[in-house]
C-alpha cells in the first residue's frame, strides 16, 4: 500500500467522498487517499464517538458487552472470533486476555486512536470499538453479536468518550518494513544458544541480543531447527489439520495485537486470492498470493521441541503462526509433527 496522503480535507467533504464509494472501509480509506482512522474520524457526531483505546481503559469495559466478535489483521491475513472480553491482565508494554475463547496479547503503546462506531446497515444498526495505532492503520475491532448487552454498549461510551471529538486527526507516517535482519557471522551463536532454549518466548530475545530477527535467523540456521516450506504447503496445511481433526493454535497479529484460535479447522473454502475457514465462532482469511517464504520451525522447551509453522510476506512480515495445542488432556503434537512432515518443500 502506498503511504502518500491527499491533501487534509474537511470532515464534511471525507464524508461526502465516503458516501459515493462501494466497500470496506479500509479499501475506501486507501482509495480517498486518507488512512481508516481519518476516515473514520470524519463521522465523529455521524455515529462515531472518538473514545479512550488504550487497553487498560478499554478493556474492563468491554467486559460489559457480553459476546462479541474479536478482528485482528495484518496486510494479508484476518482472524475472527467470537468471544468475551474477560480476564484481562494489564502491563505497562505487554497486556492480555486469558479466556479460552478470546486468546489475546495487546502492545498498549500502539493503541492511539480509539472509535465507537455505529452505521446503518441494511440489517439494522452495527455497532463497534475501532483501534488505530500512530498511522491510522487498524490494530484491533470489535463488533457486537445480536446477544452482546446494548446497555453496557451505552455505558462504554458514556464512560470511555473523549473530552476532545476531533472529526480530523492527523497521523504518522507508516514504519519501513524491517525485512529480514541477519548477522550470519554469529550463526554459531545463534545455534547454540538456540538449543539451550526452554521456552518459545526466549527466542525472540536470543535474536535481538543478536541483532536479528526472526525471519534473519531461520535463513541462516540451516536444517537442525528449520525447513523452508513452499507457499503451497499452506492450503495442505489447513486439508491436512481438517482431514485429521487436530487441534491447533493460529497467531494472526500486527504491532499492537495478537489474537490466537485454539481448535480444529472444519471448513475451509478458497476463494479466489484468499484461503478462508470458515467455522462458526472463528474465521480465518488469509491471502495466498501475498505468501513469500514458508517455514517449519522447531525450538526446544521444558516439554520437547515446539514445531511451528510460519509464512511472511515479501517484505520479511510475519503473516500468521500455527503450533499444535499440547495441553496435557488435549496435546496433539504428534498428530501435527506428521502434518508438518508431509508439507512440501521450498524446492517442490
Amino acid at each position: 500500500m502506498t503511504d502518500t496522503l491527499a491533501p487534509a480535507r474537511t470532515a464534511a467533504e471525507i464524508r461526502a467522498q465516503w458516501a459515493a464509494q462501494q466497500g470496506r472501509a479500509r479499501d475506501i480509506a486507501h482509495q480517498l487517499g486518507l488512512r481508516e482512522a481519518q476516515l473514520i474520524a470524519a463521522r465523529i457526531g455521524h455515529g462515531a464517538t472518538a473514545i479512550a483505546a488504550h487497553p487498560d481503559r478499554l478493556f474492563p469495559a468491554l467486559g460489559q458487552l457480553g459476546t462479541c466478535m474479536a478482528l485482528t489483521r495484518n496486510e494479508s491475513c484476518v482472524i475472527e472470533i467470537d468471544g468475551r472480553y474477560e480476564n484481562f491482565h494489564a502491563g505497562e508494554h505487554a497486556a492480555m486476555t486469558l479466556e479460552p475463547g478470546l486468546d489475546m496479547r495487546m502492545f498498549p503503546r500502539h493503541w492511539v486512536h480509539g472509535f465507537a462506531f455505529v452505521e446503518d446497515t441494511d440489517t439494522g444498526p452495527r455497532r463497534s470499538i475501532q483501534v488505530f495505532d500512530a498511522a491510522g492503520d487498524a490494530i484491533h475491532k470489535v463488533y457486537l453479536r445480536p446477544a452482546s448487552d446494548l446497555d453496557g454498549w451505552d455505558r462504554l461510551v458514556t464512560e470511555l468518550a473523549l473530552p476532545e471529538q476531533a472529526d480530523v486527526i492527523a497521523v504518522d507516517d507508516r514504519a519501513a518494513p524491517e525485512g529480514a535482519k541477519s548477522a550470519p557471522e554469529k550463526r554459531d551463536i545463534l545455534l547454540s544458544e538456540w538449543r539451550r532454549l526452554t521456552d518459545t518466548h526466549q527466542f525472540l530475545r536470543l535474536c535481538a541480543k543478536l541483532k536479528m530477527n526472526r525471519l534473519g535467523a531461520y535463513r541462516i540456521a540451516g536444517d537442525e531447527f528449520v525447513r523452508p516450506l513452499s507457499p503451497a504447503a499452506i492450503p495442505a496445511m489447513m486439508q491436512a489439520v481438517q482431514a485429521s481433526g487436530a487441534h491447533v493454535m493460529t497467531f494472526v497479529g500486527n504491532a499492537g495485537c495478537i489474537e490466537i484460535h485454539s481448535g480444529p479447522f472444519k471448513t475451509l473454502k478458497a476463494m479466489g486470492p484468499w484461503e478462508n475457514v470458515l467455522d462458526p465462532g472463528f474465521n480465518l482469511h488469509l491471502r495466498q498470493d501475498h505468501v513469500a517464504e514458508v517455514w517449519a520451525v522447531e525450538k526446544p522447551t521444558k516439554r520437547g521441541n515446539a514445531l511451528s509453522f510460519e509464512a511472511f510476506d515479501a517484505q520479511g512480515n510475519l503473516i500468521f503462526q500455527v503450533f499444535p495445542v499440547a495441553k496435557e488432556a488435549n496435546d496433539h503434537r504428534a498428530a501435527w509433527a506428521e502434518i508438518v512432515a508431509t508439507l512440501p518443500g521450498a524446492d517442490a
